[in-house]
């Protein structure tokens, strides 16, 4: 498949919705296979600690009788595609939209930029480190599977965190992991629109500008004390859905104590969050402070 054209300093996703597939989907074709949509709901596949934070949202769809219908790619990115995806159980009206993230591996000879990432992020066995460093077939899908893991689990201890610190969670909830699909909260509209990223979102409410800042402290806040930087933190990977702010593409979390570039991810987050507030209007915002009212 060609490269797709780099298209900004951040990020070369698209938010665009697609009736398309970056690869061919393995549904389940088997005799037993639904009579309706693609495949059975995978949510009993998924262990206890494979699935999202209890109590679980009333809006999640739990019903073995439920089924999976894709609907198309909602995100291209360099390491995964993120589909929306509709689990409902047939003849009723429970039902609900998530994103389907899907990690690859054989697609891509290395992941953008895991080298810094995966400091400090190592596995028990000597042999799978060997073939992520040589980057071997089995090497990249350890990676993949890393990653996967990496991100579903940020995703539920951002989201347990939020909620013990009585703050709203500015992270999807995260639905389950089986592999290397990562399930969660679609943020958007209920018509598949999804939500708009923070750089695309225009206002000159500077209350509501101001709002959004608060949001970010506090998703910012969350973070450090919880010991993490985001590590590639951009107003491309923040969404903002009916004036809340929401963060997405975890996978790269970073440990700030045990990796030794810990400091200048954090450092880099700041730098990009508040240069883009300041640019749209909140002059009185400074780096330093924040950052230095991040690490006390």
């Amino acid at each position: 498949m060609p490269k797709q054209k780099r298209r900004n300093r951040f990020d070369d996703d698209d938010l665009t919705f697609e009736k398309s597939y970056s690869e061919d989907i393995a549904w389940d074709e088997t005799p037993d296979a639904p009579e309706t949509g693609d495949r059975w709901s995978t949510w009993d596949l998924s262990t206890p600690t494979e699935k999202g934070p209890q109590p679980w949202p009333d809006w999640l769809v739990t019903e073995l009788a439920a089924v999976d219908t894709e609907h198309g790619v909602l995100k291209t990115g360099k390491e995964a595609d993120a589909c929306l995806i509709t689990r409902a159980v047939p003849g009723t009206d429970r039902a609900c939209l998530m994103v389907a993230k899907r990690y690859r591996a054989h697609d891509h000879r290395m992941f953008h930029r895991d080298s810094g990432y995966l400091e400090g992020r190592r596995v028990r066995a000597s042999r799978v480190n060997r073939a992520m460093s040589n980057r071997s077939d089995f090497g990249k899908e350890a990676i993949a599977g890393q990653w996967a893991v990496a991100e579903f689990g940020a995703l539920c201890h951002m989201w347990e965190l939020a909620k013990q610190m009585q703050v709203e969670p500015f992270t999807p909830y995260p639905v389950q992991i089986l592999g290397t699909e990562v399930l969660m909260e679609y943020i958007g509209e209920p018509d598949g629109t999804a939500a708009p990223r923070l750089a695309s979102v225009r206002t000159d409410d500077e209350a509501g500008l101001r709002n959004l800042w608060d949001q970010m402290m506090v998703a910012l806040t969350v973070m450090t004390r919880a010991g993490y930087a985001h590590g590639d933190l951009s107003p491309y990977n923040i969404l903002v859905h009916r004036g809340r702010l929401v963060v997405i593409d975890l996978p790269q979390i970073v440990d700030i104590v045990a990796n030794p570039q810990g400091r200048r991810f954090l450092e880099r987050d700041v730098h990009n969050v508040v240069s883009w507030f300041q640019a749209r209007g909140l002059s009185d915002l400074d780096e330093s402070k924040v950052l230095a009212e991040l690490v006390v």
